[in-house]
């Protein structure tokens, strides 16, 4: 595991891409889980245990806001080939042992996280319903072994946020946890 902190370089505007969604192991397309009020784009994987350390509170989070039209979509970018943890078939292992009520995609060729500058997992994008960055970061400041309860809180700030009308100029803070597992 090497500690990656995520990118200060962004993009701006959302992007559609196909790919496998792994619960039904059809290729499906990103926008058709884009939401009108926000959409949470988040990086994550099945074996980094800064995403393990998470996991529930982004379930939590989850069912809070997609009730409120907040859609969530979750990316798993890493090379299966060289962490099978991370294989399609074990992603869609994940998805329903832990439920998560969110689409799980595989980005096979990583143009989706290349797009992004996604650097580390977990790693949060929120869009505005019309598809403009607001936050680009980490979850809250929990991480394994810091002792601080995972909440959500940056994420939540920034959803409650958007969900009162507040105007939202893009918000960078620094993620940090297992880098991307990039392909030769």
């Amino acid at each position: 595991m090497v500690r990656t902190y995520s990118s200060s370089k962004i993009k701006i505007k959302i992007k559609d891409f196909e790919l496998l969604e792994v619960s039904s192991g059809k290729r499906k397309f990103l926008r058709d889980y884009f939401s009108n009020k926000a959409t949470v784009i988040m990086f994550i994987c099945n074996h980094c245990p800064y995403v393990k350390h998470i996991n529930t509170e982004l379930i939590h989070l989850a069912n809070d806001f997609l009730s409120k039209g907040i859609s969530f979509l979750a990316i798993n970018s890493n090379d299966a080939k060289k962490y099978s943890e991370d294989s399609p078939e074990n992603m869609k292992k994940v998805h329903y042992q832990l439920g998560y009520p969110f689409p799980y995609f595989f980005d096979e060729t990583q143009e989706v996280a290349k797009y992004y500058c996604a650097k580390c997992t977990p790693e949060f994008f929120i869009f505005s319903g019309k598809g403009n960055l607001c936050y680009h970061g980490q979850l809250d400041d929990s991480r394994p072994g810091n002792n601080i309860p995972v909440t959500g809180f940056d994420v939540r700030n920034i959803l409650q946020n958007i969900l009162k009308g507040k105007k939202i100029y893009p918000i960078v803070k620094l993620s940090y946890g297992c880098n991307i597992k990039w392909k030769p």
